[in-house]
């Protein structure tokens, strides 16, 4: 965001080489940057070199004396910037991004642009993927015994492919979140994905240890 002006370049080169739409990932601001106008500046430099989709964490990035793991909350977030970013370009297509926790901070946050990106929260509870489906597209909630179910074809097809089951099972340590029998469910997981040979049987076996501390419950 300091040189925005080759980044539209950027942009613009990557726009010809790619069949794809180019998008841009960015924060509101650098260091002592003033958000509204580096924002804003990126944004139409890029429009102007064909970019038509933004996702924009809305958190400024410091660069000097925060770690990456502070920067995730410091400093505040500034959601109506992104909004009225919306609001004044609504030629473009803008997505939010940034300490989104859960549904309604999601659904709420599309009365003002045009998409939510989730991080950590979906990371956490990916089961908040199947909750928004509902809610935007009146998809039936499965339950989440459904929804590993649904996943031993595509973990088969994982793992029968030569790849780990760490590369998929990290994703659901939270499918459970907040249930009974939770952490021993994420417990189990986490000890036996890792192992040669992991298969949909370490997820059947972290399913058995959570059904067993329910019981002893």
């Amino acid at each position: 965001m300091r040189e925005p002006e080759l980044v539209a370049d950027c942009m613009a080169a990557i726009a010809q080489a790619v069949k794809v739409p180019a998008t841009v990932k960015c924060r509101i601001g650098v260091d002592d940057q003033d958000p509204e106008e580096s924002l804003f500046r990126l944004v139409d430099l890029c429009a102007q070199a064909g970019v038509r989709r933004f996702i924009v964490h809305a958190r400024k990035a410091w660069l000097k004396g925060l770690s990456p793991k502070e920067n995730r909350d410091v400093p505040p977030l500034d959601y109506p910037l992104v909004w009225r970013l919306k609001r004044e370009r609504p030629h473009l297509v803008i997505d939010i991004n940034g300490g989104i926790a859960d549904l309604d901070e999601a659904l709420a946050h599309l009365a003002h642009v045009d998409g939510v990106m989730l991080g950590r929260a979906a990371y956490h509870d990916p089961y908040i993927l199947a909750k928004l489906e509902q809610a935007l597209f009146g998809t039936p909630l499965p339950e989440r015994d459904e929804v590993l179910a649904r996943m031993q074809p595509y973990i088969d097809a994982h793992v029968h492919g030569g790849d780990t089951l760490n590369h998929v099972g990290r994703h659901m340590l939270g499918l459970y979140l907040g249930l009974p029998g939770a952490r021993a469910f994420r417990r189990h997981l986490s000890e036996n994905m890792h192992r040669d040979g992991a298969d949909f049987r370490a997820v059947a076996g972290a399913v058995a240890a959570m059904q067993t501390q329910r019981q002893a419950a």
